[in-house]
């Protein structure tokens, strides 16, 4: 049994009269209970305070920890409606466990519609973070330490940059095998094992010792709902994994994902006037002609060449390109004539999830 399975064995086999009260931010949640607990951050310049707020659901019965973030960037909004739907998912009654819901974590950022803190710095690069340094350095401590050091497994939720959209996809440490069966489970289109950033959640929650899987889908300030509906669905999913909730809250899904170990940009080779061949999951050969780039005149085009065959799991919205801006990012997957059927089921599948909301039964 790998080291998470061992986890969530022993949280579910512990033997005890009463659940007890879970701790966080000062605040005790009763067992059977939600809360939404405010943890001061800081004051803005008006004396408006600012708090990293947590949904606590504390179930009736002893599990495993999992908290599930949304908007470290705070542009990044995609995870904030995936979280509001989890919570209103019947999958937790009668939850196993606790869920630390935190679906704005760079409450600044969120405000403003940007991906940084008012210091323009990334959090996700400033973790594992000090609470004397930066403001961005103290709410990725704080976050650390009253989350991520509280939790047993994470999920972290992303989109692309404002401009860019991502085909739902996980993207997981490519030297942590345990955690590649929670990654499955989740069940987006494609696994991506990518190395651990300095400066990461991931790499903060790997040293705390808590797995962390990594959602990225859609677009910067924008909804996109087959990628919110997979990540309802995955987190759903991920939760039945780790005992949570029943084996009837969700369904499985009906293809496996493809899996992917390394991917590259296909740039613009000069500057103009975009015009794309080529969308998000569709699967490219070497040699196809994905996107064209033009003067304003149409007197000159400029081809842009998939240069090894993969599947476009990003690309860029605008169509006004600057020489060597990243156009589509292409993951490397091998050839197989049934490859377009695979992507193609997969999105069906995703289309037909339900919708998870208040006015939903699953």
């Amino acid at each position: 049994m790998n080291e998470i399975g061992k986890k969530v064995s022993k949280a579910k086999s512990a033997k005890v009269a009463r659940t007890p009260d879970f701790e966080i931010g000062g605040k005790k949640v009763p067992a059977g209970t939600r809360q939404i607990v405010d943890i001061p951050i800081s004051l803005l310049s008006n004396h408006t305070p600012v708090n990293l707020t947590v949904n606590v659901v504390h179930g009736k019965r002893p599990g495993p920890v999992l908290f599930v973030s949304g908007a470290v960037h705070g542009d990044e909004i995609v995870g904030v409606e995936v979280i509001r739907r989890v919570l209103k998912s019947p999958a937790l009654r009668g939850m196993h466990g606790t869920l630390l819901a935190v679906p704005v974590v760079n409450a600044f950022g969120f405000l403003n519609h940007t991906r940084y803190l008012p210091d323009r710095r990334d959090l996700n690069r400033c973790f594992p973070g000090h609470s004397a340094g930066s403001l961005a350095a103290q709410l990725a401590h704080l976050f650390l330490t009253e989350i991520v050091e509280k939790s047993d497994f994470g999920i972290d939720l992303h989109s692309a940059a404002v401009n860019r959209v991502n085909l739902p996809q996980i993207r997981v440490n490519d030297d942590d095998q345990d955690i590649m069966a929670y990654a499955e489970a989740f069940g987006a289109p494609i696994i991506l094992t990518s190395p651990l950033r300095e400066g990461s959640l991931r790499q903060a929650g790997k040293e705390a010792e808590v797995p962390i899987l990594l959602y990225e889908a859609g677009e910067g300030l924008r909804f996109d709902e087959m990628s919110i509906r997979a990540g309802v669905s995955g987190v759903l999913r991920v939760m039945r994994k780790l005992g949570m909730t029943s084996g009837r809250s969700i369904r499985d899904p009906k293809v496996a994902p493809f899996k992917s170990s390394s991917s590259h940009w296909l740039r613009a080779p000069v500057g103009g006037i975009l015009r794309t061949f080529k969308i998000a999951g569709e699967f490219v050969h070497e040699g196809d002609v994905v996107a064209a780039v033009s003067d304003p005149f149409g007197l000159r085009d400029a081809e842009v060449v998939a240069k090894h065959a993969g599947l476009i799991i990003g690309r860029t919205n605008l169509p006004i390109v600057n020489q060597g801006d990243a156009l589509f990012h292409v993951a490397a997957i091998k050839r197989s004539s049934e490859l377009q059927e695979r992507m193609d089921a997969i999105e069906t599948h995703l289309q037909s999830d339900p919708l998870l909301d208040e006015d939903e039964i699953i």
